[in-house]
């Protein structure tokens, strides 16, 4: 700016000096021009007044600084020159003769070779005819500039200076109230009028700006409340791989510490899986997978990012699917467990009706074959009812209201329940502790206790021991625990036990007898009454199961 102020000013106050100086030495030209000449008549005049009274001896005595004087005859013949008469051509001709010979004075200007410059030549008619010429050198504007040279070039350096002076001068005082300028407050600023409606429009975008802004950190912050509280991994990809945005579920999931913005995201997974997952989403392909770390399995959903026909980024969704694959994989193994617990009764049922029908039974085998039967059956009616109970629990559409219940009853109850399986193997059952009531379901609360004591009788010791303890903390909780001293739970085991249909000890589950479902409905059951389970065993010395309400 301060380039273009000062180039202004001094174009301005150049053609401003030279309009001046030229006007100036027009008149300077016009008014000198006039009294030079006017000088050169009077010394005519006087020269003529010498001539008649000494001759050309007084011409001859004239001071060598006056101009060129020539005596010319009536003929032309040039008589006396103060420069020199020889090989001086007939003057006749000369316009300045003419006039004096015709009318007593005459002048002309004209490039003079003899001179070697231009001059201004005066002749005047004398009494005898002849005629006397004055000439000098004629007062031109380009005499006037050589002789002005010097104090040009010095008011040219001084109109330079001047104008670089206020340019800087002026740029300043121009500049110095936008450079004061507040931008989040121009309308309080103090300024020259003109810059008033720049403040005007600086204020209006500054409050639209004010308004934008707010707006994207409210958008920013509600998608950063979005993210963060997602359980999904989310990851923003620009086409060089380099990392945009995250959520901190996305580095959980990946395993991942820490993450850079603006560096590549391959370097948060090593695993082909995401590497191929980034690839061809940056690439333009929809990209969908399956991949495992650190023992579980997530899949991995990338989708490229178009923009005017052209892929500028990709989006990487990280789902952890280990619990979905679990429960697939629990689904055909119940499934699969479910056809051979049926399968087996049915199979015998089927067997034993078709003795009977081909009449191949004796009569008195029939009332074997008969009560071996409705065994089966009745097996089959409590493998469907507890898997009724599981489906309801699941689906949490138990048709009996919660109520209060209490625990050290059932307890009792389920004492004296098994009883008589405790006596076959000398096992002595006991209940200890106090009354306390939880609400709940009675009758889900006295299956959950009696699958319990029942499983601590199965696999306990012949003369062993099953306790069974109700109690209260003083922080309120109140615990119900089962504690047998059979044979112990394995450590790899401990985890399944309350699986649908399974079992530690596969090859005497026949004889031990059950449908498999008997801690899969106590921990189904425990879940629907907001109940914790824990478990403690030690092989060969026993198991305790516990039931936080």
């Amino acid at each position: 700016m301060t380039r273009r102020v000062f180039l202004s000013i001094m174009t301005a106050a150049g053609v401003s000096l030279l309009a001046a100086m030229l006007l100036i030495l027009g008149m300077l030209q016009s008014a000198y021009t006039q009294r030079y000449r006017q000088q050169l008549r009077d010394e005519a005049a006087y020269a003529a007044a010498g001539l008649e009274t000494g001759g050309t001896a007084f011409l001859a005595a004239l001071p060598a600084g006056s101009g060129r004087i020539t005596l010319i005859g009536a003929d032309g013949t040039v008589l006396y020159d103060s420069i020199g008469t020889q090989d001086m051509e007939n003057h006749s001709g000369r316009q300045e003769v003419q006039q004096a010979l015709a009318s007593g004075t005459g002048e002309s200007s004209r490039y003079s070779a003899t001179m070697g410059e231009r001059t201004y030549n005066y002749a005047l008619r004398l009494e005898d005819g002849r005629v006397l010429r004055v000439s000098a050198a004629d007062f031109t504007l380009p005499e006037v500039l050589r002789s002005l040279a010097k104090p040009l070039l010095l008011i040219a350096v001084i109109v330079v200076l001047l104008s670089l002076f206020l340019a800087l001068k002026l740029t300043r005082s121009i500049v110095r109230p936008i450079n004061q300028l507040d931008p989040e407050h121009p309308d309080k600023a103090e300024i020259y009028p003109e810059l008033s409606p720049l403040l005007d429009r600086l204020s209006s975008q500054s409050g639209q700006i004010d308004e934008q802004i707010r707006e994207l950190r409210r958008k920013q912050q509600e998608f950063a409340a979005i993210t963060e509280n997602m359980q999904e991994g989310f990851l923003i990809l620009d086409r060089d791989t380099n990392l945009l945005s995250y959520n901190t579920s996305a580095l959980r999931l990946l395993g991942a510490d820490d993450a850079v913005l603006g560096q590549s995201v391959l370097g948060l997974n090593s695993g082909s899986s995401f590497r191929d997952a980034v690839e061809r989403s940056i690439a333009g392909e929809h990209y969908q997978r399956t991949m495992h770390h650190d023992g579980r399995y997530y899949q991995l959903i990338a989708n490229p990012v178009h923009q005017e026909d052209g892929i500028i980024g990709a989006v990487l969704i990280i789902l952890d699917v280990t619990e979905k694959d679990q429960r697939e994989n629990q689904r055909r193994e119940f499934t699969a467990n479910v056809s051979h617990e049926l399968k087996t009764p049915l199979t015998s049922i089927s067997g034993f009706a078709e003795i009977i029908m081909s009449g191949l039974a004796r009569p008195e085998d029939i009332t074997h074959f008969a009560t071996n039967i409705y065994a089966e059956a009745q097996r089959l009616i409590t493998l469907v009812g507890d898997i009724i109970k599981l489906s309801q629990m699941d689906e949490n559409s138990i048709p009996v209201e919660k109520e209060p219940v209490d625990l050290r009853e059932i307890a009792d109850f389920a004492c004296e329940r098994l009883s008589q399986a405790a006596a076959k193997k000398h096992i002595t059952m006991a209940v200890h502790g106090s009354r306390e009531t939880v609400s709940g379901v009675h009758q889900i609360l006295e299956e959950m206790v009696l699958n319990l004591c029942d499983n601590a009788i199965k696999y306990n010791v012949e003369g062993g021991r099953v306790d069974i303890t109700v109690s209260r903390d003083p922080r309120g909780a109140v615990f119900l625990s089962v504690a047998d001293t059979g044979i112990g739970i394995p450590q790899s085991d401990r985890e399944r036990v309350f699986e649908r249909f399974y079992r530690v000890d596969k090859s005497h589950s026949k004889e031990i007898g059950g449908t498999g479902l008997g801690l899969s409905i106590v921990k189904h059951g425990a879940a629907y009454h907001g109940a914790t389970l824990s478990l403690e065993s030690e092989l060969d010395k026993g198991t305790v199961i516990t039931m936080t309400f």
